[in-house]
């Protein structure tokens, strides 16, 4: 019989769990991995320096490419630095709107995570049962912004526009023809198929959310139904990368990689922002930090999030109201004043072309994001643009671990690490 040799080789960046920029350079002892070297920087877009030569307020929309699943949390991280610097508070009613985006995008984010985490197991249906739900929530994200992903719906002082009153339509098309030839009349089945999805798109966007919000934990139970108790599944997770929660402190984990390790840590409850200290929800956390804990937190962060868009629906249905500041050096005047007043017209022309100065001082704001806590490190010098910005990207410390979270297991337990940590590399490589 033949000696086990030591192997070095590279894992990624072709490899499909890799996320086609991550490299790591594995030294093996036949199958067990003696010792990781992570090699990043594949997607570096020199996001913070670039932040530094644009206005404030031009600036938010870079913020939305850094973790490209979770866009509106990044804005939400960036646009309470500038707040706190400018020391303005936006209205009550876009800090609820804040929080219902904020919960959405987590949701968006966790659909992602469990479809791709489930597919590197070896689980191929939930893909496809996530990304039906995340229509849905796209659809959201389209009727207050106009865009599906790159939102740059969050501003200083408030967000862009009120929640629609009317959501975008299903419409008949060519490829809901059925096979027949292009052209030919909509049958009545189609016409049938076609006002059943569009059921639930008569009312606002609200009333959209909320019919979301109504089906949303039945279909996380079938998402459950194929993988919690699944015995494949479980032999891929159960006991893999466990973390003691004096580990995941001294690695700097944070969100449901911390909470995974059983610390009940939470910005939303420890140093509460937006709407979330007048709402009711719970904090899951795990036992013993391995990977299916970090996937059964997941799970029930998604039933929280899917309670707190709910509270703040029935709160947003009954208080009116405005959804920016009205100081209008800080976020422009309506196209109605801009187009009556001289005043108006000069605010708005001076907010579109060289925006608006922040006092001299530097903030440290975080945010809990749905992959741990993002924070923005801003300093201003008085002038219309960032001086320095630092992003402390969630997903990065989590990496930074793969060498201590890794070692002793097999090659192939990598593939469920990697995704049960929830990396995307647009904030690590930033």
């Amino acid at each position: 019989m033949s000696e086990i040799k030591n192997y070095t080789f590279n894992f990624g960046p072709q490899h499909p769990a890799a996320h086609g920029v991550l490299r790591l350079i594995l030294e093996t002892d036949g199958e067990v991995i003696q010792k990781i070297d992570p090699h990043i920087g594949l997607l570096h877009r020199a996001t913070e320096k670039l932040a530094e030569s644009k206005p404030f307020n031009q600036s938010i929309g870079y913020m939305d490419r850094l973790d490209y699943v979770s866009m509106m949390c990044n804005e939400h991280g960036y646009v309470l630095a500038i707040e706190k610097l400018l020391k303005i508070t936006a209205p009550i009613r876009a800090q609820y709107i804040r929080t219902m985006f904020d919960e959405i995008t987590r949701i968006l984010n966790h659909l992602l995570w469990l479809g791709a985490h489930a597919l590197d197991c070896g689980a191929m249906s939930v893909f496809l049962y996530c990304f039906r739900e995340r229509e849905d929530l796209m659809d959201c994200y389209e009727a207050v912004s106009g865009t599906r992903m790159h939102a740059t719906y969050y501003r200083p002082g408030g967000v862009a526009r009120d929640l629609p009153d009317t959501m975008p339509k299903y419409k008949a098309s060519r490829w809901h023809k059925n096979g027949e030839e292009l052209g030919a009349p909509a049958t009545r089945r189609e016409l049938r198929e076609l006002k059943r999805k569009n059921s639930n798109r008569e009312g606002s966007l609200l009333d959209f959310i909320e019919d979301f919000t109504n089906r949303f934990p039945s279909l996380i139970d079938e998402y459950e139904t194929l993988l919690t108790d699944n015995r494949i599944f479980k032999q891929r997770t159960v006991g893999i990368a466990a973390v003691s929660p004096s580990l995941a402190l001294q690695l700097g984990f944070t969100g449901p990689m911390l909470r995974g390790s059983g610390v009940e840590w939470d910005l939303r409850r420890k140093q509460p922002y937006a709407a979330y200290e007048h709402l009711d929800f719970k904090i899951p956390i795990g036992k013993n930090g391995d990977c299916y804990d970090r996937y059964l937190v997941r799970v029930e962060e998604m039933r929280q999030s899917n309670k707190i868009i709910k509270q703040c629906v029935d709160w947003l249905r009954k208080n009116p109201g405005p959804i920016k500041s009205d100081d209008f050096k800080v976020s422009p005047p309506s196209r109605e004043i801009m187009k009556e007043s001289m005043e108006g017209l000069i605010h708005h022309f001076k907010y579109m072309t060289e925006g608006y100065t922040v006092p001299a001082g530097e903030v440290y704001t975080a945010i809990e994001h749905p992959k741990g806590e993002f924070g923005v490190y801003l300093i201003s010098d008085g002038g219309n643009k960032p001086y320095r910005l630092k992003v402390r990207a969630a997903g990065f410390s989590h990496l930074a671990a793969m060498d201590e979270l890794c070692r002793g297991h097999m090659i192939a337990d990598l593939v469920a690490v990697i995704s049960s940590i929830d990396v995307v590399f647009g904030e690590i490589d930033r």
